[in-house]
């Protein structure tokens, strides 16, 4: 598939991105949302230059380690000293009682401590690596944290952007109780998802809350509304497509890559894409580098989204559907555009997703298309990341960006 030749916006308060087909174009505009607009987004091109530049492929688990390292230290809990908090240690008391129960936070505090390529810590290890792969200019040495070669602000801009991340996946924890969800004789189900709920809401709130407090003593209006803008975005990428009673999400006929892509940015690249953004407007940058930054972190999030939605087909774990899978991701829209009778399983799922024969419709993925268009769309995606890590100039953080990149998946 190629680009075609209608643009693509990326529309936010901050400003107007035309997406085309080499890059993108800011145009001041205060908008409030998303639009995908054209063909199609994405390329087959792979890419075969790169691949010469790191071989063999490094291991994700060496290639994050050794960029910690260049950060100065390990970032995998960056926000480590809000999650030992008070607050927090009593809210974990609590959450005690939950175990045994089937309340979804349970599985979010689980991938919190998972140092798989699903590491939601990772992000703020990327947004260090750019800050240092740029440098900084025109900045008071006092501000400067000479060991790590990074400014003070842009470590706690990293520490809010995990915050934020994080607090954004522990409210999607909520459950929504409605009316006869449960019978009068399981009042003890019913009290427990009711005192998860009040956890989730509780402990996100937290941390959305200090991460609003962090970026106010960092006193750079301009980064707050950058900053808020991606939170607007995430809470909007809530409410895209059609959607079971417990708000997750369900494809319907005509779904695109574009539909994808949109989904993907509100959830994820817009606040990977505008901290990196961020991170460059606090060490002095121009325009220019600051949206250089904010392309590589929306790509590298596309990248990433469409690697980890290739996980329950790909790997091991996830054979005959044991991995759980989004019935959004890029596999299965793709193999939806091949074969639209597969609906008539997922309308199923209208009331609650787990009435869907998981397990029929990992069979139509491993047997279709799929799988080839994903790792085509992962490969534009880790390209246009590599390209623009380019106009960088060439040091160790740079290096362990791209080995980042390499170790994300087959490039």
């Amino acid at each position: 598939m190629s680009l075609g030749t209608k643009p693509i916006y990326c529309v936010s308060r901050a400003g107007r991105f035309l997406l085309n087909k080499t890059n993108f174009v800011h145009r001041n505009a205060p908008k409030v949302s998303v639009l995908v607009q054209g063909q199609s987004f994405f390329s087959t091109t792979s890419i075969r230059s790169n691949k010469q530049a790191i071989n063999p492929r490094p291991d994700w688990n060496r290639a994050v380690s050794e960029a910690e390292k260049i950060v100065g230290y390990p970032t995998s809990f960056l926000s480590l000293r809000w999650l030992l908090s008070d607050e927090i240690a009593n809210i974990a008391l609590h959450l005690r009682k939950l175990v045994g129960s089937n309340h979804p936070l349970l599985k979010t505090a689980k991938n919190l401590l998972n140092n798989g390529r699903s590491s939601m810590q990772a992000w703020g290890l990327i947004v260090l690596l750019v800050s240092k792969a740029a440098g900084h200019k025109l900045v008071d040495d006092i501000e400067i944290d000479k060991a790590a070669g990074v400014l003070h602000s842009q470590r706690a801009l990293a520490e809010v952007t995990e915050m934020i991340r994080t607090s954004n996946l522990v409210h999607k924890g909520l459950v929504n109780i409605y009316p006869g969800m449960y019978p009068d004789t399981d009042a003890r189900t019913m009290q427990d998802m009711t005192f998860g709920n009040k956890i989730a809401l509780l402990s996100g709130d937290y941390l959305l809350g200090n991460s609003c407090a962090e970026l106010a003593n960092l006193r750079n209006s301009e980064l707050v509304e950058l900053m808020s803008s991606a939170v607007r975005d995430m809470a909007e990428g809530e409410f895209v497509g059609e959607r079971d009673k417990q708000n997750n999400p369900l494809p319907s006929p005509g779904l695109t890559e574009q539909d994808w892509t949109l989904r993907s940015v509100l959830s994820a690249g817009s606040l990977l894409g505008k901290s990196c953004q961020g991170t460059l407007k606090l060490a002095g940058h121009g325009e220019e580098l600051q949206l250089r930054g904010y392309r590589f972190g929306q790509h590298l999030a596309l990248a990433w989204q469409a690697c980890l939605e290739l996980e329950p087909f790909t790997s091991s774990a996830g054979a005959d559907g044991q991995m759980p899978f989004s019935l959004t991701s890029a596999p299965v829209i793709f193999t939806l555009q091949d074969d639209p009778s597969l609906f008539e399983e997922i309308n199923k799922g209208k009331e609650n997703i787990e009435d869907v024969d998981y397990s029929k419709i990992h069979a139509a993925v491993m047997s279709g298309p799929g799988i080839p268009q994903t790792k085509d769309l992962q490969r534009h995606h880790a390209q246009k990341a590599l390209q623009e890590l380019e106009g960088f100039e060439e040091n160790d953080a740079r290096k362990a960006l791209s080995n980042i990149i390499f170790a994300m998946g087959e490039i």
